[in-house]
């Protein structure tokens, strides 16, 4: 993959959607059914030839655009008046940071690519939001990234995220949150170019935006 701004932009609107799904559970008790499938193709479409055709198209990351454009502001309010979502950032961050301990864990990384290879067979019988693609891809979240630890605490109403249901989906969504991050690596991004490119990548999102398919 090129590393260039366009495919780094497209990797941390990955990571944010994943991020915002994440907080949708956590608050609502529910996903954007079409955010969530996204996500998850990011993980099961290992054929993928482009940083957008991971997630089927940049058409599908529209919330990730918005979320990145509402994040990387140097304000602490969005351009709408409405203060930054913290935990959203800290998400990130602590997605980020997992991708890069997976990275330099050799042994856990191709213990994950196995994992993920055997789910991607299930595409066979199961649509990718079926509850059992979903279950399984939360159960090698648990035993693959969550044991490099540390544990990324999630805030929300308790009542949704004690759901069985919400926490495989939310599990879901950070295994494809660190895939997102390491699309970002491979696309060449890192600390400094997360510091010192916002307004680049803001740039890159407006136009993604702008050029959305009606």
């Amino acid at each position: 993959m090129e590393a260039n701004n366009r495919n780094r932009t497209i990797a941390l609107a990955g990571l944010f959607q994943c991020v915002e799904g994440v907080v949708q559970i956590a608050t609502r008790g529910h996903v954007d059914s079409e955010l969530l499938e996204s996500c998850i193709r990011s993980v099961l479409h290992d054929g993928a030839n482009s940083a957008e055709s991971l997630y089927g198209g940049t058409h599908r990351l529209q919330t990730g655009f918005r979320v990145l454009m509402h994040q990387l502001g140097s304000s602490g309010l969005a351009p709408d008046g409405t203060p930054k979502n913290i935990e959203a950032t800290r998400y990130a961050i602590s997605l980020l940071y997992l991708e890069k301990k997976l990275y330099n864990d050799s042994d856990m990384f191709k213990q994950l690519l196995a994992n993920i290879e055997k789910a991607q067979q299930q595409l066979d019988f199961f649509d990718i939001n079926h509850s059992n693609m979903i279950a399984r891809l939360a159960e090698i979240y648990s035993e693959n990234i969550s044991k490099l630890g540390p544990r990324i605490m999630i805030k929300g109403d308790q009542n949704y995220l004690a759901n069985p249901e919400n926490a495989s989906k939310i599990r879901a969504l950070l295994l494809a949150g660190v895939r997102a991050a390491l699309l970002w690596r491979q696309a060449g991004g890192n600390r400094w170019k997360l510091i010192f490119s916002r307004g680049a990548m803001q740039k890159e999102a407006q136009l993604f935006l702008k050029n959305r398919p009606e």
